[in-house]
């Protein structure tokens, strides 16, 4: 068995999971390798509510990836030259080339809930990005490029236990941020945004595909399955997501 002394969440698993997490994530090396072959481009949006566990759930992909062929971007606020720019400009910079996959944590969807719940944007670039977005993957997909967009999602309650931890543990206090501080607060006005994001943005060339955070287990390796299945790749294990855990928005 793998040793995963390092990683806390895995301290609690028994060994079934340990072995089915073992088993996904060496399906996700062996897609990574298969990629390199064949020269696909993959992109996985991470987004959700703060503390939903869109950050763990990337460290489990990454683990075991060739970090010369995968990468985790993380945008912080965009400098004033970037203010300047189309939307979408430095978000096109990190695009995959042939054989590589990028996963996102948080992406150009920062300007359909964050954005306009925190007044970061104006009711017309809010407006703006709508319309633009499907137009914008459209074309990612017709140049070939797999675009995968998950959405982590957890109740009120859950997110408000997972902020104190956050607060009174020392070793998480970093993952706190003036914007998580304000999560519970724009709770209803995010949940508008978010369906109204669903509704203009869900696509039959991206859709949304809603993962529920409850149980970080399995939402990660719900989500693996999910990658794994859409890649085309064939298993002696389940790729099949479990529905009740990850769907397709409807």
């Amino acid at each position: 068995m793998t040793d995963r002394s390092q990683l806390p969440m895995e301290a609690s698993l028994t060994e079934a999971q340990l072995f089915e997490l073992d088993a996904l994530q060496t399906e996700l090396v062996q897609l990574q390798h298969a990629m390199s072959e064949d020269g696909r481009r993959l992109v996985i949006l991470f987004e959700g509510r703060d503390t939903a566990g869109k950050g763990g759930a990337i460290l489990r992909f990454m683990r075991y990836l060739n970090p010369r062929q995968a990468r985790t971007v993380a945008l912080s606020k965009p400098s004033d030259r970037e203010r300047g720019e189309w939307y979408f400009q430095r978000y096109i910079r990190h695009l995959p080339t042939s054989g590589e996959m990028v996963l996102f944590d948080r992406s150009w969807y920062n300007r359909a809930v964050v954005e306009p719940g925190l007044g970061f944007c104006t009711d017309a670039e809010y407006e703006q990005f709508l319309d633009q977005v499907p137009v914008f993957e459209g074309m990612l997909a017709a140049e070939g490029i797999t675009l995968i967009k998950l959405w982590f999602s957890i109740s009120k309650q859950t997110q408000q236990e997972r902020l104190d931890a956050r607060r009174f543990d020392p070793r998480k206090q970093w993952k706190l941020s003036p914007v998580d501080q304000m999560a519970q607060d724009h709770w209803e006005r995010f949940t508008e945004l978010k369906e109204a994001m669903y509704q203009r943005t869900s696509t039959p060339d991206a859709p949304w595909f809603i993962v529920k955070g409850e149980d970080k287990y399995l939402a990660r390796t719900e989500a693996m399955r999910h990658v794994l299945h859409v890649m085309g790749c064939e298993s002696t294990h389940r790729l099949t997501p479990d529905p009740a855990v990850l769907a397709r928005y409807a």
